[in-house]
């Protein structure tokens, strides 16, 4: 598991303000994304054993949404989705998109407003009078 020194050498600064706004509606349409198509998947899936994709899917954009483990679950996002579109059946350009906004929330960071943020984010020690 990562620890806040791992996980704060990873990113210099959590964004605030409108940029950790953007982070923030980045990481919305991201899990909006995933969990609506692995809803969807899940009501036309008639077989119990196919359905495992989809709670990986669900699981991952509820993580993406409140901003935890981001790093992690969004190299994830960007590797599950490559590896959809690569063999080349059906159309490709949703999980390019969903790759690529994994890949960006990993390499910036969840932003301010994020899980993440409150847990391993840098503190200010107050002091005492």
């Amino acid at each position: 598991m990562l620890g806040e020194n791992s996980l704060q050498r990873l990113f210099s600064t959590f964004a605030n303000g409108l940029p950790g706004l953007g982070l923030m509606l980045q990481r919305l349409v991201t899990a909006g994304i995933l969990v609506s198509g692995a809803v969807a998947h899940l009501g036309a899936t008639q077989q119990v054993g196919s359905v495992g994709p989809q709670f990986l899917d669900a699981g991952m954009g509820i993580l993406i949404l409140v901003g935890l483990w981001t790093p992690v679950v969004g190299t994830a996002v960007a590797c599950r989705e490559l590896w959809i579109a690569l063999p080349g059946t059906g159309d490709p350009w949703t999980p390019l998109i969903l790759a690529t906004l994994g890949a960006t929330l990993a390499m910036i960071g969840p932003g301010a407003w994020s899980i993440d943020a409150r847990l391993f984010g840098r503190r200010q020690i107050k002091r005492l009078r």
